[in-house]
This record gives C-alpha cells, structure tokens and sequence, in this order.
C-alpha cells in the first residue's frame, strides 16, 4: 500500500490531490501486467474499463490511417497515464491504439473512482482536458481524432477481426452421436459436457454429420411440446449443418454465420472437424465490433420504419470502415448482407400475411446485389422461379406469387431499394415463372441472341439464391451446365460485343477523357468497372461456373489456369480499387452533402498519386477487353 502510495504522489495529476483522498486512491488501485509487444487497446474499438497509470515498461501509441501505417507514434513511460482524454472526451473508447513496447506493469484505477476525482477536483480534471487541447494543435494529431458519429455509435471493428484467422481462435470441441441415441441420453450428454451444443451423425456406417441439437431444439421441439423424450435424436435434429475452413478470417465466419442462419459453424482442416464456432461467442468477443452487431440489430427490426432507418445508417458504416482501410470486397459483404437480412425480413413478413406458398419456389437476386458487389447506389433486381405445377394449379400459383412479389418489392422501394427503371424485378410478371419457364428463357436468349438478349442473359447469369428451395436453383444449374456445351457461339459473339460497348476513359496522351455534369468534368465510375464484370461473366460462362462474385469467378478461374496468377490479380486489385473509390465517394455525398449518390468522379478531386493509379487500371482494364475481341470476337478486327 505505501509502495503505491509513494509512487502516486510522483505522478500528476495525482499529486494534486489531498493527501487523505490520494490514499484512499492508492488502496483502490489494481496492479496489472502486459507482456511485451501485447495490443492493450485498439483505437476507436476498445471501451476503456479505466486509467492506467505506467509503473513500468513503456506505451506506445498510435493512429492507423487508411493504408494502416502508424502515425503520430508517443511513448507513455513510467510516471505517466493513458486513457484519461479517452475516458472524458471520446465516449470511453480508446483514441488510438495501444501496444507495450516492454515487459510493462500498470496500476490500474477504475474509471468510475477517475471520473469522480474529475468532478470533485477541477485541477485533476483540468489537467487532462488541458493536455488534449494542447495535442488538438498538433494538425495532424487533430486530423485523425474522428468525431463523434451523427447516430452516436462507431461502427469500426477491431483491426483484429479483419486480420486474425479462425486457426487462432480457441475452437470449443466437437461432440458428436448418432441419430438413433435416444434424445434424454443426449440432454444428458449435453449437461455432463457443458455444452449447449451436440452434433448428430446418420446412423449408417459413413456417420457423417447430418445436424444438430442445442439447449433451444430441447425446449421447443421436446418439452413445449411434450415429446417423447426415448424417440430417437435425429426426429429433432436441426439443419443446415454449414463448416468453414480454419484458414478462413473471423468476419467471413460472421458472414457465413448470418447469411445461412445458423448460430453454429463447424471449423474443418484438410476436410476433418476440428472444433465449432458459436455466433453468440464471436457476436459477444471483443474481436467482433459493430457491423455485425449491427447486423444482428437489423434482424430483430419489428417494422418497415425500423428496417428503413437501419438502411439510413449504412453510409456512415460504409465510409468509416474504408476510411479505417477496411477492404473494399469485405465492405461489399457487409452490404450485401444488410440489404440481404432486410429482404428477407421481407420476405417473411409477406408470407407470414399470404399464407404459405402454394409450391416450392425461389427467391433470386441478380445483377450486382446477385455478385454480392452492391454500392450504396443501388435498385431492386429479383426474381423468383415456383416449381411446376398440375393446370388446374396454375393460375392461383402464379397469382400468389405475383401478390407476394409486389408485397416484397413496394416495402423495399420504401425502405431505400428503389424500384429497377429496366423492370429486373419479381414485380415485373416477366420475372416470376414456373422452372421450365425459366428454362425456355435461357434457351431462347443463348439461341436467339441479339445484343438486347445478352444483356438479358447477363444479369440473369449473375443470379444468386436467397430465400427458399435451393433445389430448385440446383436445377437451373444442372440444366444450364448442359445447355452451355452445345453451340452458342452466336450467344459468346454478342456477350463480347456488349463487353467491348464501353472503352476505359484513357485518351491517346494517356489522360482521363471526362465529360461535363454540372460544373464538374467527370468520368463514369460504374461503366468504367463494368467490362471488368463483363470479362470475368464471359470466361465463367464458358467454363459453367456458376459462383456470382466477381472475385470468387475469377479465384475459379485461375485454378483452372483461364488465368495466371499476376492476371487474376491485376484484375482484382483493379476492380477492387475502383470499388473503394465508388463506395466512398457515395458515402460521403450520403453523409456530408444529404444528396442522392452517383458515380461520377472528378479527376481533379484526386491527389496525383491516385489519378496515377487511375490511369494503370484503365490500360488494365483495355487489355483484358483485347483479350475478349481476340479469344471471342475475331470477326469484329
């Protein structure tokens, strides 16, 4: 007790203090270590419990800026305190990140003991709000304390999220039994292995995992219901069982985790199980911040109102994920499964006011919401596709499925996906029909082609399943595979042509060609980005790879050698870059301007380095349009 009593009054502001306050303040006082080169605390993530005061060893801190270098690097040593500005100024969490550069050891005062000294002595206060005005004059310090959010919440996740792979995570351990236990022996496992979690294998030789029980499968689907608890485990079990790799990143098993809707993930090496993920774990981890938080939040909206303002608060996540230096592709995701969740609250909703669908269907999205490559410029593409049915059946399937269609894209015209001027939508009668309608359409445009066609095709091609049999999608597939290995070189002609429509906007003198809008001299962003799709579309049609994504076609393809490695990449990197550009440049006409967002770019609103960068991706991006006009389109010269 005197030890820390005889350091504190070294320290300011402590010294400050009255004598008998200071060794009340001392008793109350917790000793805590950190190993050398241990992350404390990350800037903007982590909401700081208190002060730490350094006894020994050493602080070092630090912003990132968007390309993740450390800027405006301080040493806090022996005698000095950490967390005081963090704890008054910026809601409790930290301004920057903290990593101990020593073996260090650090007193540690709670922060409701500091925040009462603030209020009871104005020179302890004064002492540290004086300190942040001094560093607020250091332009660059002042430049990377970010205000406050206009919704009062930072939707930055930790640096570790997007860096740590689930190989590093402490993975709970697999248990499994066979569907024929009897469903009280498995409660009973459950509790002696303090697990709310228990794998289910099939009962033949193979015993591969067919589900799940957890503590909620018991309650609802046993004792609710008053079950005969001797049956059989696999009469309850719950599906999909979903794995990921461990290789893979923790915000891809988030991902994961929400667009398959289930809360557990089996974790797989070389193809066998090595442990299991809870979502619950990972939502509640400090490595998991905001925008899945967010998420989930997004799930649990009542209403259309709520579902709209969520919506609304997208942009402000959007730029501060990029401006952090966020992957543009993870904040493509993190999109995409927003406006994903929200559909399919939609989707729901309808049904739970229709009634049950009258036949197995699919609700598909297409164009770039089906690549999972949204902006925040974006209108509705949909459709959906209802089993075969008997003729007698016909009329009242489709007029169900054509209400429900209208339910689902009106709510989402309200709440931000505008309606598709190109008529791409479910609403349209064009875009809902029964699978062998959708069959003759393909055929037709594959056969028929004309560049109207091609288009056609195109945003159907990049079609992804959302909500309902995925066997039906499964179907589409299969029978498409076998179509695309019959002549359709006519098809391949008019996809090249609508691939080479737009020439990247680079002149002879290797300058962007802009054109006016308004005051500016611009060039479009989209169409720009668009023979890139075009081009990966093409090669992934020809080789009957039916992923969407723009980078998951283009990962396919290189292993199919389509590609080399420094071409896939060119590719990426390019793509990628002028997403981050678009996306930003909308977040901020969102956020800063209250104006609806485009995408057109003015060069001279780049630095020199990035009007640079600019001018490569478009040679990039003309050479693979050659390599389009060489391998399908010969005869145009």
């Amino acid at each position: 007790m005197s030890e820390k009593l005889d350091f504190l009054r070294t320290v300011t502001p402590f010294n400050r203090l009255p004598a008998e306050v200071l060794a009340e303040v001392a008793e109350g006082l917790e000793e805590v270590r950190h190993p050398r080169e241990a992350i404390i605390y990350y800037q903007d993530a982590t909401k700081l419990r208190g002060l730490d005061i350094i006894v020994e060893g050493e602080y070092e801190t630090f912003f990132y800026d968007s390309q993740q270098n450390r800027r405006v690097i301080e040493q806090t040593r022996r005698g000095e305190c950490y967390g005081g500005i963090s704890l008054l100024l910026n809601k409790k969490r930290s301004l920057r990140t903290v990593v101990a550069r020593k073996d260090t050891r650090v007193y540690f005062l709670h922060r409701r003991e500091f925040l009462a000294l603030c209020q009871a002595y104005d020179d302890f206060f004064h002492f540290f709000t004086a300190r942040y005005g001094q560093r607020m004059l250091n332009e660059e310090y002042a430049h990377f304390v970010r205000p406050a959010t206009s919704a009062g919440q930072s939707y930055l996740a930790s640096d570790q999220l997007f860096s740590r792979r689930i190989e590093t995570l402490e993975l709970r351990p697999v248990v499994l039994c066979a569907a024929y236990t009897p469903i009280f022996d498995v409660a009973q496992r459950m509790a002696a292995a303090r697990t709310s979690c228990y794998f289910i294998t099939s009962a033949d030789e193979n015993g591969h995992v067919i589900g799940y029980v957890t503590d909620i499968t018991l309650r609802d689907k046993v004792v609710a219901l008053r079950a005969d608890a001797s049956q059989p485990v696999g009469t309850i079990v719950d599906a999909p069982v979903v794995s990921i790799s461990s290789r893979a990143f923790v915000y891809e098993a988030i991902l994961l985790m929400f667009r398959t809707k289930t809360r557990y993930l089996l974790v797989e090496t070389d193809g066998e199980y090595v442990g299991f993920l809870s979502r619950n774990k990972l939502l509640t981890d400090d490595q998991a911040q905001s925008p899945f938080i967010f998420i989930q939040s997004v799930k649990q909206a009542q209403a259309v109102p709520e579902l709209k303002r969520r919506w609304e608060q997208v942009p402000e996540m959007v730029y501060q994920l990029l401006d952090r230096g966020v992957k543009p592709e993870i904040v493509n995701q993190v999109i995409t499964t927003v406006s994903d969740t929200i559909a399919i609250k939609l989707i729901e909703g309808a049904i739970a006011e229709l009634g049950p669908p009258p036949a197995k269907f699919v609700y598909m999205v297409l164009g770039s919401e089906g690549r999972k490559e949204q902006t925040l410029l974006t209108d509705q593409d949909n459709a959906i596709i209802y089993e075969d049915k008997a003729n007698e059946q016909r009329e009242l399937v489709r007029d169900y499925f054509l209400k429900f269609a209208e339910m689902v894209s009106d709510q989402l015209n309200e709440i931000g996906f505008s309606y598709c001027e190109g008529g791409f939508m479910a609403k349209n009668p064009k875009w809902t029909h029964s699978l062998s309608h959708w069959k003759r359409n393909y055929v037709e445009w594959m056969t028929d082609s004309n560049p109207e066609t091609g288009m056609q095709f195109a945003a159907s091609f990049d079609c992804r399943y959302l909500y309902g049999d995925a066997t039906i999608m499964d179907e589409l597939h299969e029978f498409l595979a076998v179509e695309l290995q019959k002549p359709v070189d006519r098809f391949f002609h008019y996809m090249a042509v609508n691939a080479l429509q737009y020439e990247p906007p680079l002149t002879f003198f290797r300058n962007i060609r802009t054109f006016a809008h308004g005051s500016q001299q611009v060039f479009n962003l989209k169409k720009t980005m668009s023979p890139i799709v075009d081009l990966v579309r093409m090669y992934a049609l020809k080789h009957r790879i039916f992923a969407t994504n723009t980078g998951e076609r283009l990962e396919i393809l290189k292993t199919l050698g389509v590609f080399t490695e420094s071409e896939a990449q060119e590719l990426l990197q390019s793509y990628y870059y002028l997403m981050g550009v678009r996306l930003k440049k909308q977040a901020v006409q969102i956020i800063r301007d209250n104006v609806m967002p485009d995408n057109y770019l003015d060069p001279k609103t780049l630095t020199k380095v990035e009007q640079v960068t600019l001018k490569e991706i478009f040679k990039v991006i003309a050479d693979f349009q050659l390599k389009i006009k060489v391998g399908f389109t010969k005869s145009l010269g």
